[in-house]
């Protein structure tokens, strides 16, 4: 088995450690190996999605994200985006919930955008359906 190292924020890694604990993983590791499983195969989804598509991006980002940044995705992608949910969930974070309708090829290329932003510290995609 491969040995690689990473570097991670304090805050994410007390996360993992309480995640460690509530969720039963054996060490740092194993939760790794797991985040890196869901990671590749929600990628590899999305890499097959042909057609026109229906989804959900479900994201949580830090509230002191310079003004624009996130909205400025939102207006670059606004052909495809049918509506979105803003809600603070506390004084450091916000979540959005993104209602995309369009082609597969778009919601790929907003799903890079938003991975590419490191404000953005959670990201779900759901995909509701494909024609």
């Amino acid at each position: 088995m491969a040995i690689i190292s990473v570097s991670v924020p304090e805050k994410l890694l007390e996360q993992v450690e309480v995640s460690i604990k509530n969720q039963g993983f054996a060490n740092r590791s194993e939760i790794i190996r797991q985040s890196l499983r869901s990671f590749l195969t929600e990628t590899r989804s999305l890499k097959e999605l042909e057609g026109e598509v229906a989804a959900s991006i479900t994201i949580i980002y830090e509230r002191e994200t310079p003004k624009g940044q996130v909205s400025e995705i939102h207006h670059s992608f606004g052909d495809i985006i049918s509506t979105f949910l803003h809600a603070h969930i506390d004084e450091n974070y916000c979540l959005e919930v993104i209602v995309v309708k369009g082609a597969a090829q778009a919601l790929r290329k907003l799903v890079d955008a938003l991975r590419s932003n490191e404000q953005i510290t959670q990201i779900k995609v759901s995909v509701m359906r494909t024609h």
